[in-house]
């Protein structure tokens, strides 16, 4: 298999499904011509698809979000990029108010995906920083997806555009092209909806998603010189949710630290903690613990950001208590 990014396999997947589905099409800010959108994604799409399937749109994302859900009652599947998903609160109304509630109101699908860079570490400040992903979690009938691999970037990308519920897929902008992995070429699907057990432990679980996941390999991986086996479950998918696998992760090592670089409060860590707490309860040899980012927008420099954003250090520190307890 190809070794490629997590950008180049966004791309791949956006490919693969417009060669395949002659409804499926693409419409955003700047993704057309030789610009190829802010991160290149789209470049080299409009020479291939013409400029009726990557529709250069104007700034105006409630528009761009409202008329992808307007061509999707009508049989296409848009796919929907955000330069940025901060600016996804200017589309808020179209995607919760009206997307997310359209199957129950009209028993009508709606397959569009709002698809763009998220997540800090890359001095983007607090317009350009933002991990959103708990609002729409919170929001019945919106799917949520947080690829950290460029495999799972690639496979849950195909499966949101084929999915006829709206999906917010939210693409780390630091895994952008510092993430390589091998990536079947043509097809390949990861279905909504699964959480993996990327590394197998013994002693305590680390429940995450997206940055997150490569911070938690890194630290399962130093640990392991004390004896210390951490078995490291990615979520991939917040909603669906896959309870099943976390629980029976918690069952197995009895402690379980949940982290994501979403601020604390209100993050979609306090869910699973509750979950947990709620049905794995007598599991447990220590208190669920949780790690996140401060409840602050992100700076815009660099040693202030990191001291906002979780990373291993403090997932060392973390989970250093969790297993003294």
């Amino acid at each position: 298999m190809p070794v490629i990014t997590y950008i180049q396999a966004i791309s791949d997947a956006l490919r693969h499904e417009m060669r395949r589905d002659s409804s499926v099409f693409l419409i955003g800010e700047d993704i057309g011509g030789s610009f190829g959108g802010a991160f290149k994604v789209t470049k080299g799409f409009e020479e291939e698809f013409g400029k009726e399937r990557v529709i250069n749109a104007p700034i105006s994302e409630a528009g761009i979000v409202g008329a992808a859900v307007g061509a999707s009652f009508n049989g296409m599947r848009p796919v929907v990029e955000m330069q940025f998903m901060d600016f996804v609160t200017n589309a808020f109304n179209q995607i919760v108010n009206v997307a997310g509630t359209t199957a129950y109101r009209w028993g009508m699908g709606v397959p569009i995906v709002v698809r763009g860079p998220s997540g800090g570490g890359v001095g983007g400040g607090p317009f350009h920083s933002r991990n959103s992903e708990a609002w729409f979690a919170h929001t019945p009938g919106i799917k949520v997806v947080c690829p950290a691999t460029a495999a799972d970037a690639k496979g849950l990308l195909i499966s949101a555009i084929r999915d006829n519920n709206p999906v917010v897929f939210y693409e780390h902008k630091g895994l952008y092209r510092k993430i390589k992995d091998e990536v079947p070429d043509g097809e390949h699907v990861v279905p909504l909806g699964k959480a993996a057990v990327v590394r197998p432990g013994r002693d305590a679980t680390i429940v995450c998603y997206g940055s997150m996941l490569h911070e938690a390999l890194a630290l399962a991986e130093d640990m392991t010189k004390e004896g210390v086996e951490i078995e490291v479950v990615d979520i991939r998918t917040l909603i669906p949710y896959d309870e099943e696998t976390v629980l029976a992760s918690v069952k197995r090592t009895n402690r379980v630290l949940i982290t994501h670089e979403a601020t604390l409060t209100g993050g979609f860590g306090g869910e699973i903690a509750a979950r947990i707490a709620d049905k794995a309860f007598a599991f447990l040899d220590a208190p669920v613990r949780r790690l996140a980012a401060f409840d602050s927008p992100t700076p815009f420099a660099p040693p202030l950001e990191q001291e906002v954003l979780p990373n291993k250090a403090k997932m060392l520190v973390a989970m250093r208590e969790l297993l003294a307890f």
